[in-house]
């Protein structure tokens, strides 16, 4: 066992090592996303699995805050309704379960950010082709090349691994980066 949690903590900070690239995108969308909640923009979020869990603790940190005792800010998670997702998945399809919520909610001005281990879901392809539709600015949040999400994004964090749960583990890092950001910006502050 030891040798085995040696070897996912190796991998751990190889990922990490790796993402330092990643670092100036971090502080470009940042700007992006702050210009956008200054303008009265919301933002979107939504992905599957561990993903919808990363899309909805991104939305918690922006509602209710990071650090610091702040306003709240418009964001909502996609995955959280489980009426409107059956319904849609019921209805029509599956892969619609976002592009139908993003088709209904989003305007120029906000952001639709979707977070997939690898860019390939067809939900989440179709939500973020709804999203620029919509003339919403699109972040992906996904590992290895993207897949065939990365075409409909604006700004894609991906993340140097192809496994899930490096995948996984970025995405928590970047989301906090940017609730930093937020967090900071919202409170009247420089982030830390």
């Amino acid at each position: 066992m030891s040798d085995w949690l040696d070897d996912q903590l190796d991998a751990h900070i190889r990922t990490a090592q790796d993402a330092q690239p990643l670092l100036d995108d971090v502080r470009a969308v940042g700007r992006a996303l702050v210009d956008a909640f200054a303008a009265g923009g919301t933002l979107y979020t939504f992905g599957n699995g561990g993903s919808a869990a990363d899309a909805q603790h991104f939305t918690g940190e922006l509602i209710g805050h990071y650090k610091r005792d702040r306003r709240p800010l418009p964001a909502v998670a996609l995955t959280t309704d489980a009426t409107v997702s059956t319904c849609i998945a019921n209805d029509y399809a599956f892969e619609d379960v976002f592009s139908r919520q993003v088709e209904a909610l989003a305007r120029p001005g906000d952001v639709v950010a979707a977070f997939t281990t690898s860019g390939r879901s067809a939900n989440v392809v179709k939500g973020l082709v709804a999203a620029k539709t919509a003339g919403a600015m699109t972040l992906l949040f996904a590992g290895g090349d993207g897949g065939p999400s990365l075409a409909h994004a604006d700004h894609a964090f991906l993340a140097p691994s192809t496994q899930t749960p490096r995948i996984q583990e970025l995405h928590t890092f970047l989301l906090h980066a940017l609730s930093e950001i937020l967090d900071a910006w919202a409170a009247g502050e420089e982030p830390a």
